[in-house]
């Protein structure tokens, strides 16, 4: 088995943002990578959209063959992941923590109100929006502080075109889905996170703010090795 993490919006050095989780299964003899996302400017071109993220971690999924495949997505990544995952067979499984699960037609927007989330940055005339770094740690990092600082290195501005951009497929719906709802996440609350859960074949609920794979990595290693094929 290998695992394809995917990481969520606005920032960059997936393998970093992972890094605590692949360690544990490192141990256990699972291997895992966690593809750059175009749309935060991972691959050196500015403006690239959602299609160029599903292309990214497509690629990635179908160059691992027949080797059965988990991918963990976060946040924005299973707005990714709904199109990257989908008709790949190697995907056996997909681990969702504290992300969006859209239907065909839907896009990030569709889970957003009328205004920003007060941590988000919009630049409209710049196409692009990002974490104001100010509120970092304590709407996504408060459970834990200590990696706050790398954290904030790895911030980056995305491409504003994902947030209205719409899925066309929607991979979960055709593939066993857990959904890990964080439920001291002050970023997705977690009574929205249960309705996105309500679409997932699994639902497991864990004390964690908003980036359990870095606060509670054992947990989330030992969960990823439990999961159903």
């Amino acid at each position: 088995m290998r695992v394809v993490f995917v990481h969520g919006a606005c920032v960059r050095d997936g393998a970093w943002w992972w890094h605590r989780t692949a360690a544990l299964l490192t141990e256990r003899g699972v291997a895992s990578v966690a593809p750059a996302l175009p749309s935060c400017g991972e691959t050196g071109v500015a403006g690239l959209g959602l299609d160029a993220d599903v292309a990214a971690v497509r690629a990635v999924l179908q160059d691992g063959g027949d080797e059965p495949t988990v991918v963990v997505a976060h946040s924005y990544g299973g707005i990714v992941t709904a199109e990257a995952g989908a008709g790949v067979t190697a995907v056996q499984h997909l681990l969702l923590v504290s992300s969006y699960l859209p239907e065909v037609g839907e896009s990030l927007s569709t889970f957003g109100g009328p205004e920003p989330a007060p941590f988000l940055d919009v630049d409209v005339e710049a196409g692009t929006f990002g974490v104001r770094p100010e509120l970092l740690t304590e709407t996504f990092l408060q459970d834990c502080p200590e990696v706050a600082a790398d954290a904030g290195e790895r911030l980056v501005r995305q491409s504003l075109s994902v947030l209205g951009t719409p899925v066309t497929t929607a991979a979960w719906a055709h593939v066993p889905t857990t959904y890990l709802v964080c439920t001291d996440d002050r970023g997705t609350p977690a009574a929205a996170q249960r309705e996105f859960a309500r679409r997932a074949s699994t639902v497991v609920e864990l004390d964690a703010g908003h980036h359990p794979f870095l606060s509670r990595p054992r947990e989330v290693a030992d969960l990823v090795l439990d999961l159903p094929a």
